[in-house]
């Protein structure tokens, strides 16, 4: 093969490698959070970090600062590997014992709710990268009192759903099902996400109310849930993307993956790899052997000319 034909098909492999990079990088960051029933941490960042409107969400920038709200799919333990009990000590469970987090912990009446009622429920994750793993979604039990701080001891254990999710999410969701049981006035939805190809693991609170009035004659139950506070918008996530910190790319965080980049809405997701620097590292290495080629060739050319 000549020199010439060499270099165009190295080139040809170096944009195809590069372009399989680009897409890697673009598709997998941070995780995601609950948003039906939405989590307090998603629920505030809809507010805006900047302007929340509710108290609480107030009360959370005054004590911790904007940067969780803008971390909002970042609420995990790097090496949980199942041990969450011993990991979060009671009164912690919202935040996964991280100070970063701690506002979430605070025994409120006031946090932003979703009506509920007993029966089945559909449950909607946000994904902002993809992994294999079990999500566990457990509620209080009958007599859990908001104004105290949630021990591990106010949750059922029985799960109100558990689900095997995968490294697919159609359109940046997992979509489930589960029931939720008799309940009176706020409850809360402690969810445990425990990765099966790695030791992290993700948490969340969301609090329900099932105090609203029951579906009458013509009004469903998803009549009652337009009363629910907001979860993020695409176009929210988008826009805080250049001010989160989050850069989850395995487990525990990687300087090499920009932060804030989301798995599209529109496409299915893919995470928990170390192939994006790997592919740019290849595609960079082509690239330098292919300009070393037409150097060469050049050269070759103009002693060709002066001789």
């Amino acid at each position: 093969m000549s020199i010439k034909r060499s270099a165009l098909s190295l080139g040809v492999i170096g944009a195809a490698v590069l372009a399989v990079s680009a897409t890697a990088a673009g598709t997998a960051s941070a995780h995601g959070a609950m948003t039906n029933p939405v989590s307090r941490i998603a629920a505030c960042y809809a507010e805006g970090p900047e302007t929340p409107r509710s108290q609480v969400c107030k009360d959370l920038v005054a004590m911790s600062g904007t940067q969780p709200l803008y971390d909002w799919n970042e609420v995990n333990i790097a090496n949980a590997n199942g041990n969450h009990q011993a990991l979060i000590p009671d009164g912690k469970l919202c935040s996964a014992n991280r100070d970063k987090y701690k506002a979430l912990d605070m025994p409120r009446t006031d946090w932003p709710a979703t009506p509920v009622s007993a029966g089945s429920f559909a449950f909607k994750f946000r994904v902002t990268a993809a992994h294999v793993g079990t999500q566990t979604v457990y509620i209080t039990k009958a007599g859990y009192d908001p104004t105290k701080p949630l021990k591990w001891s106010d949750l059922e254990s029985t799960p109100v759903a558990q689900v095997q999710v995968t490294r697919t999410a159609t359109d940046g969701y997992y979509n489930y099902a589960g029931t939720l049981p008799q309940r009176t006035g706020r409850q809360l939805l402690y969810m445990i996400w425990q990765r099966s190809d790695s030791p992290e693991a993700f948490y969340s609170c969301s609090d329900v109310d099932f105090g609203q009035p029951a579906a009458t004659a013509g009004q469903t139950v998803s009549a009652l849930s337009a009363q629910a506070p907001a979860a993020p918008s695409e176009e929210q996530i988008t826009a805080g993307r250049s001010k989160s910190t989050v850069a989850h790319h395995g487990h525990g965080g990687n300087a090499n993956e920009p932060a804030g980049a989301v798995v599209p809405t529109a496409s299915a997701a893919v995470g928990g790899s170390a192939t994006g620097p790997l592919l740019l590292a290849g595609a960079a290495a082509i690239g330098g052997g292919w300009a070393g080629l037409v150097l060469r060739r050049r050269r070759f050319e103009a002693v060709r000319r002066d001789s």
